[in-house]
């Protein structure tokens, strides 16, 4: 990998599902890229397709899903290229996953240090004890309290966030160059998470991991991530550093998105809504998505907007631009 390609780099990412009602566009030429040690806040509401990305770079989509993109390339591999074997070995060892719900990673039927050990052994060449040491490690790392005594109990002895803290916990086992983290932190109270997200910031600094954090909650992510990639219907709308899209977004979806968040300046106000919800991603029109929600609609609309520059790494998709009044 070169010094100035990216970690991952992505280019007309789509995913459309082919069913007999027509075809469901969940992901719609989607381009991104994430540099080593780079946090990219994925953001959207429910349905805009921010899973189905995640799990599209794991080639994680079954029938009647179908995977094209012009360009996937990770760590200076192109990933088009991998067979269902390579790509196996990749997921768990140079690119992990963490899913939002624990019991997709974990086996209800073993206990947590067996499923934790096999998980090391399967990549690395590492002795039984030295994989418990590094699961011990890992355990700790994720705030888990008497980690050996938790090592030895099943899934259902653990409440809900502790299983999620253990899937966090496993995808950080074999150090992976990139963490795809699909709304990790939902099951987590507050402390739990703050933690986490401070000792995800703390892995990405101090060893060059890089981070796609697939969220709905703005707030969270703000604070975690260093750019942000707003989805809606299957297509990132909005994309650019964290500071500059919440001091200037651009797009009326964006803009309503931070003014749905609460605030000391809201206190006592109901909070705002943007009107609507999100369009069928079946056979889904032509022209841009979110004109049936959007107060600067105009007949232009109808047609799909280009992504224009607006800024050195910001971009947007909107012919009705510009900063909110």
């Amino acid at each position: 990998m070169s010094i100035s390609e990216p970690l991952l780099r992505v280019e007309k990412l789509r995913t459309w599902f082919h069913t007999r009602g027509g075809i469901v566009k969940a992901v719609n030429d989607v381009s991104l890229y994430v540099n080593a040690g780079e946090v990219l806040g994925l953001v959207g509401e429910s349905g805009s397709g921010k899973s189905i990305t995640g799990f599209s770079l794991m080639r994680l989509i079954d029938h009647p899903g179908v995977i094209q993109a012009e360009t996937i390339r990770f760590d200076g591999h192109d990933l088009l290229l991998l067979d269902k074997e390579s790509y196996r070995k990749l997921r768990g060892n140079d690119v992990a996953m963490i899913f939002q719900d624990p019991m997709m990673t974990l086996n209800p039927a073993l206990r947590i240090d067996t499923q934790m050990i096999e998980t090391v052994l399967a990549h690395g060449k590492l002795s039984k004890s030295q994989a418990l040491a590094r699961s011990l490690e890992v355990l700790e790392q994720v705030g888990i309290p008497a980690p050996a005594e938790r090592l030895r109990s099943y899934p259902h002895q653990l409440s809900g966030g502790m299983r999620q803290r253990v899937a966090i916990a496993i995808a950080l086992l074999n150090r992976p160059k990139l963490i795809i983290a699909d709304e990790p932190t939902t099951a987590l109270d507050v402390t739990i998470q703050g933690q986490i997200l401070y000792e995800v910031q703390k892995l990405c600094r101090d060893t060059g991991t890089a981070l796609i954090w697939i969220t709905h909650d703005l707030a969270v992510v703000s604070g975690l991530a260093d750019r942000l990639a707003v989805m809606y219907a299957g297509k990132i709308v909005e994309t650019g550093p964290t500071a500059q899209l919440i001091a200037s977004a651009m797009h009326p979806y964006t803009q309503g998105l931070m003014a749905s968040i609460p605030s000391a300046s809201t206190r006592g106000q109901e909070l705002f809504q943007i009107p609507g919800a999100t369009p069928s991603l079946l056979n889904l029109e032509q022209g841009c998505a979110f004109r049936f929600r959007c107060s600067r609609a105009t007949a232009q609309c109808k047609m799909d907007p280009p992504e224009e520059k607006v800024g050195v790494t910001h971009s947007v998709r909107c012919w009705h631009k510009g900063v909110a009044a």
